[in-house]
């Protein structure tokens, strides 16, 4: 059985009260669960510090769990919500679906949960990466990079272009190397998350301000499945503006 965890905190520095930002007439939150059951979850489950996401969500259907308001991250977030649902034997991957991304797409969910469908063969944790297609998204410190090993692992994520070209001007590198862009989207096996909650702030998490980074460093190895397709994360007043317009309202 494949779980689906949605984070949604209500304090946001640059956007308070994000996940219930109207949306053309849905909630931003109410959105990203539509979004999560087209794919192949047998449960969406809302995990949220705040009563008033809880009690919207169970108005339009969902099913959401309230946890503490002072987790340092949302993985801590999502061990609590699954330790409230009873920790189900019967869960073999969970995926943590970011709760500002209601553009995000059903097979993407699907690409990481299908890692998981052989016990023999389920990695410790998944994430979702991309090529990268202009200049702006390679130099953007605001997204991540990453370089995989031969076996699709992640060898290293960084806010900084890798790998460096030494031979070639920065302007060149994207027509001599296939760099890959990292998504916010993970699943993990549920013995794995719990352990990752119990991981101190590594000194390259420190660096970079990439929790993905404490996990390698801990010796956890990550498979990235590939994907073509975008992530559209929503952040500020002016992200929510975008997405209006691409809803065309």
């Amino acid at each position: 059985m494949v779980l689906g965890l949605i984070p949604a905190r209500f304090a946001s520095t640059r956007l308070p009260g994000k996940p219930l930002v109207d949306l053309g007439g849905l909630s931003m939150i109410q959105r990203v669960v539509a979004q999560a059951q087209q794919a192949n979850l047998a449960r969406v489950v809302v995990a949220t510090d705040d009563e008033r996401i809880l009690r919207h969500v169970q108005d339009f259907g969902g099913e959401a769990v309230l946890t503490r308001p002072d987790h340092p991250s949302g993985t801590d977030r999502l061990w609590e919500a699954f330790q409230q649902l009873g920790r189900p034997a019967d869960v073999h991957c969970i995926v943590n679906i970011q709760g500002d991304e209601p553009f995000i797409h059903p097979a993407q969910i699907n690409a990481l949960a299908d890692l998981f469908a052989q016990e023999a063969t389920a990695p410790a944790i998944a994430t979702l990466v991309k090529p990268v297609v202009s200049e702006e998204e390679l130099f953007s410190p605001h997204l991540p990079k990453v370089v995989l090993d031969q076996q699709g692992n992640a060898l290293y994520f960084s806010r900084h272009p890798l790998p460096y070209q030494r031979g070639h001007a920065p302007a060149e590198w994207l027509a001599h190397h296939r760099y890959l862009r990292h998504l916010g989207l993970y699943a993990y096996q549920p013995a794995v998350l719990e352990q990752l909650t119990q991981l101190p702030v590594s000194s390259l998490e420190a660096a970079e301000s990439l929790e993905q980074l404490r996990w390698l460093e801990a010796g956890f190895r990550i498979r990235c499945a590939q994907t073509e397709l975008d992530a559209f994360g929503i952040d500020t007043p002016e992200d929510v503006a975008k997405a209006r317009a691409r809803l065309g309202v």
